[in-house]
């Protein structure tokens, strides 16, 4: 499978009601809250984890740089028929780096996704991501910079780490 190309943007977000609520009073699709295990596994080079939720399951790989505001990154995805086993057979070859446990609440505006997050030990938080060719890297940076004005998030709102990063140095 070739990468997708990502941009996305991650803040900080004291009022998830309030920012639901701008979502919802422009044309969008609610695709349901999902609670999402994230195991983060220590690799060589680059980012692995298991994303296994009720909405979206996947074994995920990607390169991407810590930086506020727009973060770029080629991902692979591989949706696992059997997490638990595949989560089972990693653990056995690589070491378990951190676990990331979320409520994340997904949307679509056209073909910007939004994740209105409450990750356990950290918070809230909105990521707004993109997803296309990397040609079209502009286009995808102005749609995420637009939806996140659309919910309100000011500049000092912006993180630069994972949230695996984040839950790392707060141990």
């Amino acid at each position: 499978m070739p990468d997708a190309y990502n941009v996305e943007i991650k803040a900080r977000c004291t009022d998830l009601t309030a920012a639901r609520e701008r979502l919802i009073a422009v044309p969008h699709r609610f695709v349901g809250t999902d609670h999402q295990v994230d195991t983060y596994f220590r690799v060589p080079t680059g980012r692995l984890k298991l994303r296994q939720g009720s909405i979206e399951t996947h074994l995920i790989a990607y390169h991407r740089s810590d930086q506020q505001g727009p973060a770029s990154s080629a991902v692979q995805l591989y949706a696992p028929a059997d997490a638990d086993a595949l989560l089972h057979t990693l653990s056995h070859v690589l070491p378990k780096l951190v676990v990331v446990d979320k409520r994340r609440e997904i949307y679509f505006l056209d073909h910007v996704k939004v994740h209105l997050d409450q990750v356990e030990g950290l918070g809230a938080f909105v990521e707004v991501e993109a997803i296309g060719e990397a040609e079209a890297h502009e286009a995808l940076l102005r749609d995420c910079k637009e939806t996140m004005q659309l919910l309100g998030v000011q500049a000092s709102d912006l993180v630069a780490a994972s949230y695996s990063d984040l839950l790392l140095a707060s141990t």
